[in-house]
């Protein structure tokens, strides 16, 4: 029987997994291996859910997952040799680092006597293979929906996950030293296990309660913050502890208009992932290059204001400290409160999308870079530069009784709804009967919007007339 290593990375899960059904059909005899790279950058809540999703993985994987600490090339040749190992299998991951690490690894075994294999099991599709008609990349949402996702039926793999045969190793039994030593948790994280389950059984009791709850009425409901319409899935997507395809095919054939628009959302992440695979320079550039020259300014009191919550914006503020206490911010709120940093403090997107991923416990690397770029228009973007969302409008319109900001501004729990969405509007007396003192018990706004928007709008339109 062949020795075959199956390397987990962002597949954490063996309900239908590429590499899992490889095995059980050609009868390999498994060595489950995780390797966490310390050269890698993983934001602490992100180390907080890979800690807790590997113990998981370890009892499906009935206490046989090895996970070691180092550089993967080497720590892949330490258990070759220790193990007889003739394959090597993994999914593929698509950054620019991650393909070339893959490349690496490849040429290493292409003379020794052993293969290396790859699958496709992160995506819906592989981005190799979704292409415009003229072979180039799409740049462009709709038509990519279109042509390459629209009426697309999945399949899942049948296999029986007790068929694993697995290789007796000594090295499994360091697994919570190793995580312990690793993925320290640090003090803010320990409000997180309150959130979230993470691991494959919870990935499932959350598409469970999503399909049964929150699926009718989505279209609308997702944008509405005060309401549970969302599927709270993107973390275990983030780490495939539920399959993608498992996901579309949940909703292939409800045929409403709520199973459409949550397909396309998972359609959205694809189309993330295939502007990183066919620029990968998404990550750390500006896609439209004439950005390079935009004069963006240098705050550090606004981007610190905006971190904690304390913009005198509610629903800015409610975003950000939901986002701090729960790894976790509603969709509609992650669109305001970036638009905020971008447009009306013109701060650079980095900023966003380097707190977005310390602090997301779904920070997804195409994701996180495709929609900051996006919200700053300088990413693949049909709609014009002047998109600037408005906080106060977006709040009444979306979290009309300031449910959501109450919930997490508590200054302003005793604020009636006409007031909350923008306290600073109305004068001191009034806000003393409810308790509230601007500067004292919750902040002035720290800008202007309508001054800020203009400000906008003219480097904006100075930058596009500029040949």
């Amino acid at each position: 029987m062949v020795n075959s290593i199956i390397w987990f990375r962002n597949d954490l899960r063996i309900n239908d997994n590429a590499v899992i059904n490889y095995c059980l059909k050609n009868k390999r005899k498994v060595l489950p291996v995780y390797i966490y790279d310390p050269s890698t950058s993983l934001g602490s809540a992100s180390k907080w859910w890979l800690k807790r999703s590997l113990i998981s993985l370890n009892n499906s994987l009935k206490g046989n997952l090895i996970v070691i600490e180092g550089e993967p090339s080497k720590m892949l040749l330490d258990l070759v040799n220790k193990n007889s190992i003739k394959e090597i299998l993994w999914n593929e991951r698509y950054s620019k680092y991650d393909r070339s690490q893959d490349n690496e690894i490849i040429n290493i075994y292409k003379n020794k006597e052993v293969n290396c294999i790859t699958f496709h099991s992160c995506l819906l599709k592989n981005p190799q293979k979704t292409l415009k008609k003229d072979a180039t990349p799409f740049k462009v949402y709709t038509p990519f929906y279109k042509q390459q996702y629209q009426g697309i039926a999945y399949e899942l793999f049948n296999y029986n996950t007790d068929e694993i045969d697995y290789i007796d190793c000594d090295d499994k039994k360091q697994i919570l030293k190793i995580l312990d030593m690793t993925l320290r948790t640090e003090k803010w994280q320990e409000k997180l296990q309150d959130e979230w389950s993470p691991g494959e059984a919870g990935a499932q009791e959350k598409l469970k309660v999503f399909l049964s709850n929150g699926l009718n009425g989505y279209s609308e409901g997702r944008n509405r913050p005060d309401k549970q319409h969302t599927s709270m899935l993107s973390p275990h997507i983030r780490f495939g502890e539920i399959s993608i395809r498992e996901v579309a095919k949940a909703v292939e054939n409800k045929n409403t208009e709520d199973a459409e628009i949550f397909y396309k959302e998972l359609v959205w992440r694809e189309f993330s992932y295939h502007l990183l695979y066919h620029f990968p320079h998404l990550v750390d550039k500006n896609l439209q290059k004439k950005f390079d020259k935009f004069k963006w300014l240098d705050n550090k009191d606004h981007l610190e204001s905006w971190q904690k919550g304390m913009t005198g914006y509610p629903i800015i503020d409610a975003g950000m400290r939901q986002l701090y206490q729960t790894g976790y911010m509603h969709n509609r709120v992650r669109m305001i409160v970036g638009s905020f940093l971008v447009k009306n403090l013109m701060l650079h997107w980095s900023h966003g999308q380097k707190w977005f991923w310390d602090t997301l416990v779904d920070a997804d690397i195409a994701s996180n870079s495709a929609s900051w770029q996006w919200v700053a228009g300088t990413g693949a973007d049909a709609a014009p530069y002047f998109r600037i969302f408005n906080p106060i409008t977006q709040s009444k319109k979306f979290d009309p009784d300031g449910v959501y900001i109450k919930k997490y501004v508590h200054e302003l729990k005793n604020i009636p709804n006409n007031i909350i969405h923008m306290p600073s509007d109305y004068d001191i007396e009034t806000l003393k009967n409810y308790g509230l003192i601007l500067g004292e018990d919750y902040p002035f706004p720290i800008v202007d919007l309508s001054i800020t928007r203009n400000r906008a709008l003219s480097a904006f339109k100075e930058l596009s007339a500029e040949k």
